[in-house]
């Protein structure tokens, strides 16, 4: 329309005072067609998606808007939180993390915890129940996360996990977390913080704590699967109280309940893994630990982990629960280019009884670039006075003895990650394993795997991870119920976030 309009402005230039009033005229007549015009564009125009922040629509409109909302690129220009340490090593996604790992924490002190960042959450915001819930920083959210693998083996991939049923759609976790993070960044105020997150799925098989709902796993008839127990089962995971004293050195933060274990690379939540699967290593430690953890910051550098536990996968109240010690060191240089956390994940002077293994673990974690990097983790673990490890016994014969025994294994795993865009990152596994009696796999024999896998950020709420995997015994045949001495495994999940 800027032509139309042009041309009486042209003749207004060219031609007499005459020709001005038909200037005029005209001018009046493109007036019309463009008010005529614009009315019939805004007709046109569709009207703008609700947002997940109007609230004279429904719950449901609200959270399908904020999945939208979600979808779209994240501002460049928005300012970073503020935080009372390093930088952020990593960029989180597409990796699972940004920070180097530290357990027994929400983030390292000194690093903010993000709020309301999940759909569900950010639709509620428009009820009392979701004011009540911003105002004292209390969160909701969750993922849910269905898989499907294509094995070699016909029986059972383990020790391959989680997906440990062959050739089938597994229904791998559903988590609903009940939140609250203390802030660490601020120095001025004792803070506090919980958290409550429940399993179901599949994978409770791995994470189930004696005394706390254990009777589905270890009480519950054989399902005729590859594992004991109901093929699905619930599993309240995490239950802990934290509280964040600042004026301790730079910081510190008490744990009460039932937390992760702290040094391991990997862990029970499928979003905070790199891969789908686990590696051997990991797939055979301890899981969670129920008791007192406190981490001090001592330094920008420099992290400091003490505390007292009722023993591995075991609640307090359990008759099979023995008091344990954990103790860790985190340091990362001052470049943030290295990473290291020895721990003694669990020291008493106890025989094995449930799960007491004494564990003595390092992980290595190296950038070469803000794009590559690496994580290694090694441990060794035993447990004294095993039933069925002492000498003599059946030759070839796991837990053949009469007599009980000491029994050990060790091990290393590698992660190489690259980030080959904002949503889409590669990872390099590969582990070695000796299980000396065969006490943690069934099986006495040396392992490797290798596996190579792909995520990918579809949103910030969905994600897809295609991976292969192939791994081998080397003493005895390990594999499919004893069958064969390798596997091959292609595996597909999907984690959606509410």
């Amino acid at each position: 329309m800027r032509y139309v309009k042009a041309f009486p402005l042209a003749a207004v230039i060219a031609m007499t005072p005459l020709s001005q009033a038909l200037a005029g005229a005209l001018d009046a007549r493109p007036a019309t067609v463009v008010a005529a015009t614009a009315d019939q564009v805004a007709a046109a125009e569709p009207a703008p998606p609700p947002s997940s922040g109007d609230c004279s629509r429904g719950f449901f409109s609200r959270l399908a808007a904020a999945y939208r909302e979600d979808a779209q690129p994240a501002d460049p220009n928005a300012p970073a939180p503020e935080r009372r340490a390093m930088d952020a090593p990593l960029d989180a996604p597409p990796f699972p993390n940004g920070e180097w790992q530290l357990g027994g924490v929400p983030a390292p002190i000194g690093v903010p915890v993000a709020y309301g960042q999940y759909p569900v959450q950010k639709a509620l915001a428009c009820t009392k129940l979701g004011g009540w819930m911003k105002r004292h920083r209390i969160e909701v959210n969750g993922w849910i996360n269905p898989s499907a693998n294509a094995s070699s083996s016909s029986f059972t991939n383990y020790p391959l996990s989680y997906a440990t049923r062959p050739d089938r759609v597994e229904f791998d976790q559903l988590v609903l977390n009940v939140t609250r993070a203390e802030d660490t960044v601020q120095t001025d105020h004792v803070d506090w913080g919980f958290n409550i997150s429940t399993l179901y799925g599949y994978d409770y098989h791995y994470t189930v704590t004696k005394g706390v709902f254990s009777n589905q796993l270890l009480n519950h008839p054989n399902s005729n699967g590859p594992l004991p127990g109901k093929v699905y089962g619930i599993d309240p995971m995490l239950f802990y109280y934290d509280l964040y004293i600042p004026t301790v050195a730079e910081g510190m933060v008490v744990r009460i309940g039932r937390y992760l274990s702290l040094p391991d690379i990997e862990a029970q939540f499928s979003p905070q893994n790199y891969l789908l699967t686990h590696s051997i290593l990991y797939t055979v430690d301890p899981y969670t630990q129920t008791g007192i953890m406190t981490t001090t910051r001592l330094s920008r550098q420099w992290t400091l982990q003490i505390g007292v536990n009722a023993s591995n996968d075991t609640a307090p109240w359990n008759r099979s629960a023995r008091p344990a010690l954990q103790a860790c060191v985190r340091w990362v240089s001052a470049d943030n280019n290295d990473m290291l956390y020895p721990c003694i994940n669990n020291w008493n002077t106890s025989d094995y009884n449930y799960n007491n293994v004494q564990m003595y673990v390092m992980t290595w974690g190296h950038r070469f670039s803000r794009k590559v990097h690496m994580q290694t983790e090694g441990y060794y673990m035993y447990g004294r006075n095993v039933p069925g490890f002492g000498p003599g016994g059946e030759p070839g014969v796991v837990a053949s003895s009469p007599y009980p025994g000491k029994a050990a294994e060790y091990g290393v795993v590698n992660y190489l990650n690259f980030e080959l865009s904002s949503s889409s990152m590669l990872t390099f596994r590969n582990e070695f394993y000796n299980d000396q009696k065969g006490q943690r796999t069934g099986y006495a024999t040396h392992y490797s795997s290798h596996t190579l896998g792909m995520t990918h950020w579809v949103s910030p709420d969905l994600e897809i991870r295609p991976e292969l995997r192939y791994e081998r015994s080397y003493d005895v045949d390990a594999y499919d119920g004893g069958k064969k001495n390798y596997q091959a495994v292609a595996l597909v999940d999907a984690i959606l976030h509410f």
